[in-house]
């Protein structure tokens, strides 16, 4: 979802600078681009692994939280580029659709109804819902929990490198939409294609 259908890293990237020039500390950059893709578990030890553990995370999570949401909340989240029209097609074309997020699954299912995209979707997972994170398979598939769809035949549209490497070894066709980070070669060997929007993803799947 972040970074897919809504331009929403970049948004909490750039809340993030605003509390790490309020607060005095540095080097941002490192932590939180390694937290693209993950979950909220995965992200506070990558922060408190950076910082050591003395570091306030929580505190500073909680003020980021509320101004995201003061700021966003009530459909104000950008759309990415050519979202409505690729899940128009895809629901046009009887394709199981489903969206896996790191997440937490209430946020994700407000989110989208707010923007009004949640009907497009058969089934929704958020990283509250399992035990590993990506870059471990898990999240997507559960996605295709209920189903007989195999990895195999399963499209995954990513930004994050996390969620690349998540769909590789979960089997599935991962296809990069490259957002706040430009793909480096480990991307370009385990994507099945890297394309600049989501209007691109629409062509390429032939909808």
């Amino acid at each position: 979802m972040d970074g897919v259908i809504f331009d929403s890293e970049r948004i909490v990237y750039e809340l993030w600078l605003e509390l790490s020039e309020k607060y005095g500390f540095p080097d941002l950059r490192t932590p939180y681009w390694n937290v693209i893709g993950v979950n909220a578990r995965q992200a506070r030890e990558t922060f408190l692994d950076f910082y050591g553990h003395e570091f306030p995370y929580d505190f500073y999570k909680a003020e980021q939280s509320r101004l995201y949401h003061e700021r966003y909340d009530g459909g104000r989240l950008p759309l990415k580029e050519g979202v409505r029209p690729l899940l128009h097609a895809l629901r046009e074309a009887k394709i199981y659709t489903a969206l896996a997020s790191s997440t937490r699954t209430d946020l994700v299912v407000r989110q989208l109804a707010d923007a009004g995209l949640l009907d497009y979707f058969s089934f929704v997972v958020g990283g509250d819902q399992v035990v590993k994170s990506k870059p471990e398979p898990e999240i997507f598939l559960r996605a295709l929990a209920g189903t007989d769809i195999s990895p195999a035949e399963t499209v995954v549209i990513e930004d994050s490198f996390n969620g690349i490497r998540a769909a590789s070894r979960a089997g599935m066709r991962p296809i990069m939409v490259p957002d706040l980070l430009p793909p480096d070669m480990e991307m370009k060997n385990l994507a099945e294609a890297i394309l600049d929007d989501l209007r691109q993803v629409q062509t390429y799947l032939g909808l």
